[in-house]
């Protein structure tokens, strides 16, 4: 399985990848596996203040919903427009074309306390 090294991790199965003050957020290959077929990515917090490990949306595979947990606290900036039309961009490249939300960080220092691939990788396997 892969986790890139240049990513953060949650033990929720999001990653996230800090651009500045900007972070770019989805889901693990893992998680992506475990849901099966995305058929829906469900996003309505745009423009709203959250905390960390808040829900900040849902992605619906074909036999399940899941909760998104933001990795840290920041606001909602955008969703990716991709999803709409094409949430199996999820499964197919859950690191690149699939991500999810792209959001302001309160604090960069929070996302450095998050696991890396090695941790996040020991508690999936």
């Amino acid at each position: 399985m892969n986790f890139p090294d240049n990513l953060r991790y949650t033990k929720d199965h999001e990653w996230i990848r800090l651009e500045g003050n900007e972070a770019v957020i989805g889901i693990t290959e893992f998680a992506q596996q475990e849901l099966g077929d995305i058929v829906y990515v469900e996003v309505e917090t745009v423009g709203k203040t959250l905390g960390a490990e808040t829900v900040f949306g849902t992605v619906e595979a074909v036999k399940t919903v899941s909760d998104l947990y933001l990795p840290v606290a920041g606001t909602i900036l955008e969703v990716n427009p991709d999803l709409t039309q094409h949430p199996d961009l999820v499964n197919s490249d859950p690191y690149g074309k699939g991500w999810m939300i792209r959001m302001t960080v309160k604090d960069p220092a929070d996302v450095a306390q998050l696991m890396d691939a090695a941790a996040y990788g020991n508690i999936v396997h």
